[in-house]
């Protein structure tokens, strides 16, 4: 596809303990493997980090090698833990004929009417869904409308979510992305209405013989 993105690389010879020479002069030591035996590579950071924010690890790219390209989706990204420095990533090629499994990010749009009351907010639960498609019709992002939550006893699931053409949704359909919840300050002033507007006699006290009571008789 004309829109993927392309990523520039070099054979790589350097392995073990050497890389770290190879960071400092700014490439990223890389492999892909999937299709055929594992290729070493090496790409300059920087223009693999503007690759990886655009395609993440959802979207297909191509790296050319020496002028052969490879089909590609990032599947494992190593960073350092404090400077965030990208040490190392794992590129699998794919085949454009088998069927393969991702993540796609779950996004919402649109406003709940039940947010209308002024009390409570929408929980958002879960952000991405597994999905299985052909590399072709792969998606990084599945939308779903926040208007389907229309009062305080809707909620969102998986099941709710539409799939683009060719791509299957893996994650149980029963599992909640989003719901209505009432703010504690609403929840604490119910209780206490509803606490104010027991008669005395609904309300059993336990005072500390009770309690000596009860201690005895276990």
């Amino acid at each position: 596809m004309s829109d993927r993105v392309l990523i520039v690389a070099e054979p790589r010879t350097v392995t073990g303990k050497k890389v770290k020479q190879l960071r400092r002069d700014g490439y990223v030591p890389a492999v892909i493997y999937g299709q055929s035996e594992p290729v070493s590579i090496q790409i300059e950071t920087l223009p693999l980090r503007r690759a990886l924010r655009v395609a993440g690890m959802n979207q297909l790219a191509t790296i050319d090698v020496d002028g052969k390209k490879y089909t590609v989706l990032a599947r494992q990204i190593q960073q350092h833990v404090t400077r965030r420095d990208i040490l190392h990533v794992d590129f699998m090629e794919v085949d454009m004929k088998v069927s393969i499994t991702s993540e796609a990010e779950v996004v919402t749009i649109g406003e709940s009417p039940a947010l209308e009351s002024g009390e409570g907010m929408i929980n958002v639960s879960l952000y991405s869904v597994e999905i299985e498609s052909l590399p072709d019709d792969l998606v990084s992002q599945i939308e779903v409308s926040l208007e389907l939550i229309q009062t305080p006893d809707d909620a969102i699931y998986v099941s709710n979510l539409v799939a683009p053409r060719g791509v299957t949704i893996l994650t149980d359909p029963e599992t909640l992305i989003a719901r209505f919840e009432y703010s504690r300050a609403d929840i604490e002033e119910e209780e206490e209405e509803e606490f104010g507007e027991m008669e005395a006699g609904d309300v059993e006290v336990i005072g500390a013989e009770d309690q000596d009571e009860a201690e005895d008789e276990e």
